[in-house]
């Protein structure tokens, strides 16, 4: 899991399922905020994968377009295998099942 730019800081656009969780953060202002607030988010939220942090330049989700949210499947060459449709709507979990499937015959 890559945490990019907050999707919902309540400084901008607060979610209702945000104040549920007790996930409410503003958008960090630095690189030190923003590992603070991926780090309360992937504890509150029981998140159990490993988990990196985007560049505070936002490198990855740009070159991704991870947001608001996406699946990739990265194979042993480095290629993109799979990538899902905007999450979590556009999640079909049968469909990387499938990716990974075939990746490991």
């Amino acid at each position: 899991m890559v945490y990019i730019t907050e999707a919902h800081p309540s400084d901008v656009w607060q979610m209702q399922s945000n104040i549920k969780d007790k996930v409410v953060f503003a958008s960090p202002k630095d690189e030190e905020e923003r590992a603070m607030v991926a780090g309360a988010c992937v504890r509150k939220l029981g998140i159990e994968i490993p988990a990196v942090i985007d560049a505070f330049g936002n490198s990855t989700e740009q070159a991704y377009t991870g947001w608001p949210d996406r699946l990739y499947f990265i194979d042993a060459s480095g290629r993109v295998a799979y990538k899902s449709k905007p999450g979590p709507f556009g999640f079909k979990e049968h469909e990387l099942q499938a990716v990974l499937d075939k990746s490991v015959k």
